[in-house]
């Protein structure tokens, strides 16, 4: 974990945030020498729904075609 003073945090807040984000290491905000706060790096976020089952299911067959017929589909006219 980290170590940074609040001053040095105060001026470089952004580029901090963006380091965390992409090394998922914590960063320990001090003032005086002693913790007062504790920047950590957010969940990821879940996949959107579309997708979302990508590798966990497998498609067999045609599932764009009609299961019935036509003429079945105009019989129930």
């Amino acid at each position: 974990m980290k170590r940074m003073p609040a001053g040095e945090f105060k001026a470089r807040c952004l580029t901090v945030m963006d380091d965390v984000n992409k090394t998922r290491e914590t960063v320990l905000i001090t003032k005086r020498g002693k913790p007062v706060a504790k920047l950590v790096p957010a969940e990821r976020m879940e996949r959107d729904f579309i997708g979302r089952l990508e590798g966990k299911i497998r498609i067999t067959g045609d599932i764009e075609s009609p299961i019935e017929c036509t003429e079945a589909w105009e019989a129930l006219r």
